[in-house]
């Protein structure tokens, strides 16, 4: 008699028992949740009182002052300089950084390692942070604004240019090798022209995300509409807080769509 019995078939993987490694991390996530409730002591009277606060700032914001809207635009056009040169700088200096952290057109190891730790660092580090360092450095204005925006775009950029780097095709480099050419041509002619598409739909996000962050630099003295929206919320005047950040609202959008459209025509 053939056995009729079958075999059970093994569960899925999203269906298997975790493992102890699995349940350790859940715990100790689970812990380090529970105890961040506790220490931001986020409790519903809080939340309640936070929400009669903002029906009351609503409140007193509308309708919004457009009495400078001009100085708001010259700001907001500030705003987007600082953020546009920053970045534009950026992704310039971001190109050698991911060429030396690519494996494979770094000349060597130790200059990879060293590289790619640079890289992290600055990126590892806020760009508000670098932005304070920066006005002690420099003083306020747009030029903190702008060297801040530079470090943070390297960050961002370079490792996402060295990670498009590794992945090209080592067909043509090859083929370029072979008849002599050497690194800087096998760089010119193989491999920056395929990563082109790649890098220039980075620099556009780039360019969204430096303009968030221009305004937030601007809080801390270095330029732009932050200076006139921290001073809108010190001085209570939410009216014209809520002006700023309609102005910022709409550039935002305005440079998202823009920025859209070009990806959908380069890549």
């Amino acid at each position: 008699m053939p056995n009729l019995r079958r075999s059970t078939p093994p569960m899925p993987p999203r269906f298997a028992m975790p493992s102890p490694f699995t349940w350790g991390v859940a715990l100790v996530f689970l812990a380090l949740f529970i105890q961040g409730v506790m220490a931001t002591n986020l409790t519903l009277e809080r939340l309640l009182r936070g929400g009669v606060n903002l029906v009351h700032f609503i409140g007193r914001a509308f309708p919004p002052d457009l009495a400078d809207l001009d100085v708001l635009a010259w700001s907001m056009y500030e705003t987007l300089n600082i953020a546009i040169v920053g970045v534009t700088i950026g992704v310039i200096f971001s190109v050698p950084f991911a060429l030396l952290a690519a494996r494979n057109t770094s000349p060597a190891p130790w200059v990879r390692s060293i590289t790619r730790l640079m890289i992290a660092t600055m990126r590892t580090i806020p760009d508000l942070i670098w932005a304070l360092i920066f006005v002690v450095a420099v003083g306020l204005g747009p030029i903190a604004g702008v060297l801040a925006i530079v470090m943070d775009t390297i960050g961002f950029a370079a490792r996402f240019f060295s990670e498009r780097i590794e992945e090209v095709h080592p067909g043509p480099s090859e083929a370029l090798s072979a008849t002599g050419a050497g690194r800087l041509s096998v760089i010119g002619g193989a491999i920056l022209p395929e990563t082109l598409a790649s890098m220039t739909a980075t620099s556009l996000y780039s360019v969204e995300k430096a303009l968030r962050s221009a305004v937030t630099l601007g809080l801390v003295g270095a330029g732009g509409i932050g200076v006139e929206l921290a001073a809108a919320m010190r001085l209570f005047n939410y009216d014209r807080a809520l002006t700023i950040i309609l102005v910022i609202l709409v550039v935002v959008i305005g440079f998202e769509q823009l920025s859209s459209q070009i990806r959908k025509r380069v890549i």
